[in-house]
């Protein structure tokens, strides 16, 4: 039986610039990382023990994983995906973020109902069904001169989202699998069009900037501008009230402030990306990420042994 003490799996199925980043800062710290797709992972039930099968430790599960994507598919491939993360974490093998934070922030409808129960402002939301009822509320918000965005309730980087600004938008209004949802539209403070994005690790506000978009959707992976920025305490507090209230081990958080002067938080990611970030900021946040990971979870380098 081989010894699998200090390795890292790294749940990605693109590693990229991320991936390099993090396995430099574990290789730093005296853990070996390794790829792994959680496509490529089995649960084995009746055989030996443990039952989850996870390409390159079958000899002993990692000492810990880090989940740096989780595949898209149905909703049967996704709760699988999210069984794999359950069962290794009841198996007492740290998973950074863990399945559940992961839930809560993929499901869209889920964040904003968790925000708005810990009383952090986020804007007003609709989660429905009912098509019908979904254009009448649009179509009053659109009738009062407010805009409305419309997103997948699952999806990243501003793929699928519209605004719909007039009636004949709402030949573009569709539903995610049956259900729709859909936010009133903040317009930020000054000129053009921008938002926030502060990273917090472990209920600490680490790094921050303004995304400055070409139009309303500030995503940097849709071309907006990173511009450096000193964070706030108001911001870093609702930023790490937000990752806390999802129970985040990091997170990143989108946040505006809106035309009358108030700070909203409009996005929880559990996997952000942070390239843009570091590029503007200074601070290594991958090492950051691995230190924290190394000594909240992994104090003695147990490890899980497969007999």
């Amino acid at each position: 039986m081989s010894n699998c003490l200090g390795r890292i799996a790294l749940f990605t199925d693109d590693p990229g610039w991320h991936g390099r980043q993090l396995t430099q800062a574990f290789a730093d710290k005296g853990y070996q990382s390794t790829y792994v797709s959680l496509t490529e992972c089995r649960l084995q039930i009746g055989d030996a023990y443990p039952p989850i099968k996870i390409p390159q430790f079958e000899d002993c599960l990692p000492d810990a994983v880090f989940v740096r994507g989780v595949p898209g598919g149905s909703l049967e491939e996704v709760v699988f995906y999210l069984d794999i993360l359950h069962a290794l974490q009841i198996l007492n093998i740290p998973v950074y973020n863990n399945g559940r934070a992961i839930e809560r922030s993929v499901d869209k409808a889920m964040t904003s109902f968790l925000l708005e129960l810990n009383h952090i402002p986020t804007p007003r939301t609709w989660v429905l069904r009912d098509r019908q009822e979904a254009l009448a509320i649009i179509e009053n918000e659109l009738s009062e001169g407010r805009y409305i965005i419309s997103k997948p309730l699952f999806g990243s980087q501003g793929e699928g989202v519209r605004r719909l600004e007039k009636l004949t938008d709402l030949f573009w209004l569709t539903a995610s699998h049956g259900v729709f949802y859909f936010q009133r539209f903040l317009k930020s403070q000054g000129e053009g069009f921008c938002d926030y994005r502060v990273f917090v690790i472990n209920g600490h506000a680490v790094a921050a900037m303004r995304r400055r978009g070409r139009y309303w959707l500030n995503n940097v992976a849709q071309g907006a501008q990173c511009e450096a920025i000193e964070l706030t305490d108001d911001m870093a507090m609702l930023a790490v009230k937000s990752a806390k209230a999802l129970a985040m081990d990091y997170a990143g958080v989108d946040i505006i402030l809106t035309e009358a002067g108030n700070l909203e938080v409009i996005e929880v990611n559990s996997i952000p990306a942070w390239k843009g970030l570091q590029s503007i900021c200074g601070i290594n946040i991958a090492d950051l990420l691995a230190q924290d990971l190394v000594n909240r979870y992994l104090p003695s380098g147990t490890q899980l042994k497969i007999a």
